[in-house]
């Protein structure tokens, strides 16, 4: 069987009229400033933006010569939903998530088609993000994951396995596993469980990819009755599944609705000095 050689990637990317314009400046330039160059950048409008932002992407489009193909939504459908649609355009079988006020290491794209490339069984490949406030350069946390597919298989039993933000999958496996669906905040940690159990394999690269914009917005996002909800309900999905038993579904739901129902500043604490080690 004659192994594939992978060449060009697509890049993924949404973005909505409450993101900042130099925030989605930044991130395009990233991408734009990468080691190994994309040929097909793929951003999808989810919603009307406004006069900034949609100035931001004409001076884009303009500089990139047709590398960059904008699609626009005519309302906010959320995240899951922009994303089915956008991935519908990729012209390449790999795509590289990118969210759109986040900075890419320069060489993050060419170390992901390399790893495509020399462990051809790898259909979702993540690495290590580094959370910031303010300057890319300033690192509040890391967030680092397991590297094989049987760790990450074990560590997808108790929390989101990939850095979605710096992820590149092979959009053939995302599409057979019935790509993203509607799950609120959850519909990638929802996806890769679902490719998981497919049999498709993971591999997370053990270095920095990408800076993560972070701060308390992205903690109080990760709270309330309704993200304890998700939650549970993906847990429960996992035990219905046979991917977890009894005990670990109720040990899950109970620290994880802990976390959701806890004050932002605990919240904010536990993430950076406890999970984020």
């Amino acid at each position: 069987m004659s192994v594939v050689e992978y060449r060009g990637y697509s890049v993924l990317m949404s973005v909505y009229h409450k993101e900042k314009p130099e925030y989605l400046k930044q991130a395009i330039e990233s991408i734009q400033a990468q080691t190994y160059p994309t040929d097909d950048f793929v951003l999808v409008c989810d919603g009307p933006l406004n006069s900034e932002l949609d100035a931001v992407i004409t001076t884009k489009q303009q500089e990139m010569n047709g590398v960059l193909k904008v699609y626009r939504l005519d309302k906010n459908e959320g995240l899951g939903n922009a994303l089915n649609a956008g991935i519908n355009h990729c012209k390449n079988e790999l795509v590289a998530r990118m969210d759109s006020d986040d900075v890419a290491y320069p060489d993050r794209c060419e170390k992901q088609i390399d790893v495509f490339n020399t462990h051809p069984e790898v259909s979702i490949c993540s690495g290590i993000v580094e959370e910031f406030t303010t300057d890319p350069e300033v690192v509040d946390a890391r967030r680092a994951l397991p590297e094989t597919n049987a760790k990450i298989m074990e560590f997808a039993k108790k929390r989101n396995p990939f850095n979605h933000p710096c992820v590149m999958y092979k959009k053939s496996a995302v599409e057979a596993a019935g790509s993203y669906k509607d799950f609120y905040l959850l519909e990638d940690y929802y996806l890769w469980l679902r490719m998981l159990m497919a049999g498709y394999q993971g591999y997370n690269i053990q270095e920095p990819l990408l800076h993560m914009r972070a701060g308390s917005d992205m903690y109080m996002r990760r709270a309330g009755w309704k993200y304890a909800k998700t939650q549970a309900k993906l847990f429960k999905f996992m035990k219905d599944s046979g991917f977890i038993g009894n005990g670990q579904y109720i040990k899950s739901c109970v620290i994880r609705s802990g976390s959701a129902l806890a004050p932002n500043w605990l919240r904010k604490f536990m993430f950076e000095k406890v999970l984020r080690k």
